[in-house]
């Protein structure tokens, strides 16, 4: 049988294959590849049981609009003499007087029976939403001038205004008519706020910032340091190959322990939210491109701050001291990329670019959470002032973990250019690499 011929890439194959097997097998032995790798999968697997009991717990149902509320002790509920027209506030009158007379509803039927009903895209300009589902405003007998309070011409509707400032920002406006969607469902709303905030949470957090950050902190900063304080080193570079392929082969090869890690995290975490998370089929199979964009940005942040902190090990031999100032820097930019996603200061950062990723794919999993978020923050405050409390709860954080990909761009190109930058940033910092460990003497 014909030999292959000797080629360049022959070479180079058998160079990287040599120093990639390894790497791997350095890590398949050494106990503290385990333990950091066990520390990664347990700090998760706690998160994990915590968003289990949360979505397996009840959210109090609250009546916002105070229409199951007996205020005149007459026996009816307020909502109902609304509805057929007697005073609410006069014991003497009630639904009871009626020829014939008419039992009183219970008070469970006035908590949680006017839904969101907005079948709108959130877009600028003024748009026109909502239902009565129960009927206090267009079956109730107010006058044409109280069932269009907010005067669109539209009885019984929303007004959702939405426009962009002169300084970039977005302001949104709701104007209900009284008893329009004023009493939602606050536990079908917070479990899916709660869900979504958790996945995008766990996401950025745990992650891009706990993972991306803390495998190549423990097992990139010594590739190179290690093998030359050991000594070991000399028999890489026995043959004639250049110190900048060993960095990078050394740094597939961690790599190759660290992504499969990953993938089966970002897996375990999609299975594990796709059957405890809210909705109405078994399994929320849409939330799998966000968990797919979770991994991949994950993947960049582990090569890049792999290719960073492999650097750094070269450059001192406490290189993991020059890493932790470092990793304390991307912490507060990821803190800064919920709040201010727009800010000049992430593109001066690693992790401002991998989160754009998962905000891109959220938008396009998700692509009226926008307008979920308002919901919640607007708390349900079409009844004329009655309502109990304000926001929703799980509006909150839904509202600070989610975030729009900087740069005005579309949510696709976005995440494009985001791939692209942190490609450019691992290679930086590859011939950063490869140049100091060029001139370094092994001992």
């Amino acid at each position: 049988m014909a030999t292959k011929p000797q080629s360049i890439y022959r070479s180079l194959d058998r160079k990287a294959s040599a120093i990639i097997e390894f790497t791997l097998r350095q890590y398949r032995t050494k106990k503290s590849t385990w333990v950091v790798l066990g520390v990664g999968f347990t700090a998760l697997s706690l998160i994990f049981l915590i968003y289990i009991d949360v979505m397996a717990s009840e959210f109090e149902s609250i009546d916002n609009d105070g229409d199951s509320t007996d205020y005149d002790n007459d026996g009816y509920p307020r909502g109902q003499e609304i509805l057929l027209g007697t005073d609410p506030w006069d014991g003497d009158s009630h639904p009871g007087l009626f020829d014939p007379p008419i039992d009183p509803d219970p008070k469970s039927m006035y908590i949680n029976e006017d839904g969101f009903d907005w079948d709108v895209t959130i877009r600028l300009g003024e748009q026109s939403t909502g239902y009565d589902d129960d009927g206090d405003c267009l079956d109730s007998n107010k006058t044409a001038s109280q069932k269009d309070t907010n005067d669109n011409g539209i009885p019984c509707d929303i007004v959702i205004e939405y426009y962009r400032l002169s300084d970039g920002n977005y302001y949104a406006n709701i104007d209900a008519d009284s008893g329009v969607d004023e009493d939602p469902d606050e536990d079908a709303y917070s479990r899916e706020a709660i869900h979504i905030a958790f996945v995008l949470s766990i996401g950025k957090l745990g992650f891009v910032l706990l993972l991306g950050i803390f495998l190549p902190l423990f097992m990139a900063t010594g590739l190179i340091r290690d093998e030359m304080n050991s000594g070991t080193m000399h028999f890489m570079l026995a043959k004639p190959i250049a110190r900048t392929e060993v960095f990078l082969y050394r740094t597939l090869g961690y790599l190759g322990i660290v992504w499969p890690y990953v993938i089966v995290l970002g897996i375990l975490g999609a299975v594990v939210s796709g059957f405890a998370g809210s909705g109405d089929s078994f399994f929320r199979f849409a939330d799998l491109g966000v968990w797919l964009a979770i991994i991949f940005a994950t993947m960049m942040a582990t090569l890049v701050y792999g290719m960073l902190f492999n650097a750094l090990g070269v450059l001192w031999k406490y290189g993991i001291i020059l890493a932790i100032p470092f990793a304390a820097w991307e912490l507060g930019m990821a803190l800064l990329s919920m709040g201010a996603p727009d800010a000049t200061l992430l593109r001066f950062s690693i992790i401002g670019w991998a989160l754009m990723i998962i905000d891109a794919a959220a938008m396009l999993v998700w692509p009226n959470l926008d307008l979920f978020i308002l919901m919640g923050n607007w708390g349900g405050e079409g009844n004329a002032g009655w309502n109990f409390d304000t926001s929703l709860e799980g509006a909150g954080p839904l509202g600070f973990f989610s975030s729009k990909p900087g740069l005005g761009l579309s949510a696709f190109t976005a995440m494009i250019v985001s791939t692209l930058v942190l490609l450019f940033q691992a290679a930086i910092f590859w011939f950063i690499g490869g140049a100091l460990f060029k001139g370094k003497e092994i001992q």
